[in-house]
């Protein structure tokens, strides 16, 4: 998608915080713990380069992506700093990764049998690190039997000129949740995870593999699970990983780096009984102003936002009609003059504040999809002061 530069619409991404948030993680867990910045579908929207490069200047220990391009982009880019890939990798591309120095998730031995076969024999390779998975409860991937991941590490053990186990984890389903039933899920996790690592021995390998089970909502609320790394994800945003309605520890002040904004491009009047927009579902009960944006739902604006209160000019305006593709209509207090700031995620000059759970939760689903839903069309400006 072509990035519209040539319109008022944008996301400013605040470096410092998000450099605040990542060193709020890391002064709390370490020594302990590393902290893995997790900057995968470019950084959860927010641009993945540009913060990586930041978090390299801070210290940042390693990155957890999901796909190879997304790590081969970081590498391509100067980021030296050690990369785990979180998802299924194709085997065909194993050793493309030992060259980058790039980590890979595994959860098959017949995954691994199979790069073996592959494993180019023309030049010299580091050996492919490797971070096993184990299904402690996601249902997703990784491996449920501990015997099969000892046959894993045996196999690894016997092939240690082509392998070296970096890593064991484990994720959570529900660590962002204060509900009894959902506390306690977390503890079967646990204690699944904990009996897996208990089953399997390390002895033949030649060093002993970080551990790791926290994610940002499992180190915001059970910090003494922490074992070798944190995968840092939302909380590296400024955004909790449960909303509104689960209070953040109060040593863990967290920072919000996105703001959605944009300006009012048309100003008019229109008399009581006019509709507005496609299926004429909103009709002016008295004469109004009305002022046009231009986001719309391929910018990642969701369509069904209609009613959702955006702030112009300290007054909070609602967006009036369905959201078009490419712009949508907001009902004004009173005429304002063109190119007023709007903001639709983030703070104005008046003391409003919009976040992106805000827009998120009046859309019935999460943070995370509002931020990553943000299109290629919309330009990302960051602000390093």
């Amino acid at each position: 998608m072509i990035c519209g530069e040539h319109r008022p619409t944008r996301v400013v991404v605040s470096i410092p915080n998000i450099v605040d948030n990542y060193l709020l993680f890391k002064h709390a867990f370490s020594p302990k713990a590393k902290t893995y910045a997790v900057i995968k579908a470019d950084a959860y929207g927010h641009g993945s380069i540009p913060i990586a490069k930041a978090l390299t200047e801070a210290g940042a220990e390693g990155f957890c992506v999901a796909v190879t391009d997304e790590a081969l982009a970081l590498r391509e880019a100067g980021i030296q700093a050690p990369i785990l890939i979180l998802g299924i990798t194709e085997v065909e591309d194993a050793w493309l990764h030992a060259q980058h120095d790039i980590s890979l998730t595994i959860s098959s031995l017949d995954w691994l049998k199979a790069a073996y076969a592959q494993r180019p024999t023309d030049r010299e390779l580091a050996p492919l690190k490797l971070h096993l998975k184990v299904d402690s409860g996601m249902g997703r991937i990784g491996l449920r039997d501990s015997q099969v991941g000892q046959e894993i590490i045996d196999y690894i053990s016997d092939h240690q000129e082509a392998f070296a186990l970096e890593g064991v984890f484990t994720h959570y389903a529900t660590a962002d949740s204060d509900r009894v039933q959902d506390q306690d899920y977390v503890a079967k996790q646990s204690q699944r995870f904990e009996d897996f690592i208990q089953d399997l021995d390390f002895s033949r390998l030649d060093h002993k593999p970080l551990i790791h089970r926290s994610n940002t909502a499992l180190a915001l609320w059970y910090p003494e699970k922490t074992m070798d790394i944190v995968r840092l994800g939302i909380g590296l945003y400024g955004e909790s990983p449960a909303g509104p309605d689960f209070d953040l520890p109060d040593d863990m002040p967290l920072k919000p780096a996105f703001t959605l904004e944009s300006e009012l491009v048309y100003v008019k009047k229109l008399q009581a009984g006019e509709s507005i927009s496609y299926g004429a579902t909103y009709t002016t009960e008295s004469d109004q102003w009305i002022g046009t944006l231009p986001i719309g739902y391929a910018d990642g604006l969701p369509r069904s936002s209609s009613g959702f209160e955006v702030l112009i000019a300290g007054y909070k305006c609602p967006i009036v009609g369905r959201v078009c593709m490419d712009q949508c209509m907001v009902a004004l207090p009173k005429e304002l003059p063109l190119h007023e700031k709007v903001t639709l995620i983030g703070s104005d000059d008046y003391g409003n504040h919009i976040s992106a759970w805000d827009l998120a939760l009046y859309n019935h689903t999460i943070a995370y999809e509002i931020t990553c839903g943000i299109s290629e069309r919309v330009p990302r400006t960051y602000v390093y002061s």
